[in-house]
Order: structure tokens, then sequence, then C-alpha cells
């Protein structure tokens, strides 16, 4: 997520965005020029980034797939980014027509793209959110709309709390989202790490982005799940987390950390 206000009525096009750098990654469309010279520069020092990136959205859709097969009926996914298909609606969908989903992002670019893409409807909703303000964005209205936060909630975090600096307080962040949570609610997240490569240059290229990049370790992705049990495998590379085929070539250099864990009862 930008760390910059989320309440602006502007399209800030003067830095790569975070969302629209990691949409060209995936090979989407929904990107300016500085987004693209990004994102080769990031290639240029961190050539796993492309399968990087394509890898953490294939763990979204089986993670998606994993809690709508196991009865959530309802996904609040913070951190949406640009519209990707098939996106998390159409995934849950698949599984279980009628899942409720509010989408949450920063951009208000990608808050209008997903305005056009859905269009109105009952059972999902697109908010401009703020990550930094976790009550703020649990009572908001239009999460209000579609979330019953008295029933099972699958809370999506993928691939956005590394945009949080150690001074925003992640730790209180994420832990706040999940004791909104009631039990058998699933917390499905994702973070990127140094653990397996340097990373020094990648930092450098967000550093220059509305959005600066914090790597955190196994111990300290592992310690955002709090008292929720991780299903198997437990913590794991993107890749390696319940595959449905082969992981790419490469996949042993991936810096995502992945997972789903689960509130008891």
């Amino acid at each position: 997520m930008a760390r910059r206000s989320f309440h602006r009525d502007e399209i800030d096009t003067s830095r790569p965005h975070p969302a629209r750098v990691y949409d060209y990654l995936l090979g989407g469309k929904n990107n300016y020029e500085l987004d693209r010279a990004a994102g080769e520069q990031l290639i240029a020092v961190a050539p796993e980034a492309r399968i990087g990136v394509r890898a953490n959205r294939e763990f979204l859709r089986r993670a998606v797939e994993y809690v709508v097969g196991g009865g959530i009926r309802q996904i609040l996914d913070i951190g949406s980014g640009l519209p990707t298909s098939p996106n998390v609606h159409e995934i849950a969908r698949q599984t279980a027509p009628g899942v409720r989903i509010a989408y949450v992002d920063n951009d208000p670019i990608v808050n209008t793209y997903a305005d056009v893409l859905l269009g109105p409807s009952a059972e999902t909703s697109v908010v401009l959110g703020d990550l930094r303000d976790p009550a703020a964005l649990l009572d908001h209205p239009d999460v209000r709309r579609v979330i019953d936060f008295g029933e099972p909630v699958a809370l999506l975090l993928v691939a956005v709390v590394h945009f949080l600096a150690p001074a925003d307080e992640p730790g209180r962040i994420v832990a706040t989202l999940r004791d909104a949570l009631p039990p058998g609610s699933f917390l499905v997240l994702s973070h990127a790490t140094g653990d397996f490569a340097a990373r020094d240059a990648a930092q450098a290229v967000y550093d220059q982005a509305t959005a600066g990049l914090n790597l955190r370790s196994r111990a300290e992705v592992e310690a955002f799940f709090g008292d929720f049990a991780l299903v198997e495998p437990g913590l794991a590379q993107a890749p390696f987390w319940r595959p449905d085929g082969p992981p790419p070539e490469g996949s042993e250099q991936i810096g995502f950390y992945a997972g789903v864990a689960r509130k008891p009862a």
C-alpha cells in the first residue's frame, strides 16, 4: 500500500505505484511508462521478480479455492491491486456462487478500474481505504455492507504488509484486523523476504515509488499470524504452498513467504 493519504481525488502518476508495477509484471496493461520502467529495473536486479509475482498470484488463487472450499462465504481483500482476471470474486464464485467480497486498496486508479469492472453489486464492494487505519477500514460502510463480522471471514493480506514500515506498527495493524474476525475465519497472507537472495537493489527500486518495500524474515512474517493455526504446509515460499502443478523454474529463489491460518474456535 502506498505510504501517503488514501483519501485523494487525483491519481499520482509522477512516481511508480506498486499496484501498477505489479500489474506490469503480471503482463497487465493498467500501468504507465514509469511503472513499466520500474518493473524493468526490478527485473534487472532481481531476475526472478516476474515469476515471483506470478507465483504469488497463483498462491492467491489456490488459497481462495482452499478457504471457499472450506466453507467461507465472505472475503475481505485488503491491498487488492488492479483487477486481474481471474480475480478473487471470479475464483471464489467458481466454487460457491454468491460469495461476498469487499475489495480495499489505496490507489484511486485501482478503485476506478474495479468500479468499472464490477459495476453495482449487492455482493461486492470496492473501497478506497487505509490499511494503516484498520479500525476505520473495518467500520467503513461499504465494507460493512457486504461483510458480516458475526460470521467467518477470509481476510486477504496478499503482498501488501511489506509496504508497511516499522513506524507504521504492522504487527499492531494486522492484530487489529485479526481480532475483528470471528472464530473459524482465515488469514491469507504473503510477504516479501530477503531470506533467499540479496535484496538491497530491489528495495532501492521501491524506494523511488510511492511505497517503500520492507523485507522481513520468516520469523517476522510468521508472527503476523498470531495465535491463528497455520494450515499445512505452514509458512512456505509461495510456489510451494499446496502446489497443484510443478513449481516454475527458479522457485527456490522466489522471495515471497505465503501462508493460510485459521482462527481457533
